[in-house]
């Protein structure tokens, strides 16, 4: 059961990577004007990632701005998830999986 917990919360913070990395290159996407906002199907997807991505990007974007017109917010909040991803989930669920064995 603790396996399985720990595969489910790595997997929605690895899905999370996802997003945010695909995020970041759909706005360099707009912002160069290669795709257009005005396709529905691109509009809804920007949404979503939006939505997704908003709440994890938006407190590093109130602590540091902008450098010279680039966020830098992505990059940050990406280090950190990796860095729980790799060190604190095998330190917070290695008792579990233990006990639970």
């Amino acid at each position: 059961m603790g396996s399985f917990l720990y595969f489910i919360v790595d997997g929605l913070l690895g899905l999370l990577v996802v997003a945010i990395i695909i995020s970041a290159v759909l706005s360099w996407l707009v912002a160069f004007d290669v795709i257009n906002l005005r396709n529905p199907m691109v509009y809804n997807v920007a949404r979503f990632l939006d939505a997704v991505t908003r709440p994890i990007l938006q407190p590093v974007q109130k602590v540091i701005p902008a450098i010279g017109g680039v966020d830098i917010s992505p990059i940050i909040v990406l280090l950190v998830i990796q860095g729980v991803r790799l060190y604190l989930l095998p330190l917070a669920f290695g008792p579990i999986i233990s006990v639970l064995h």
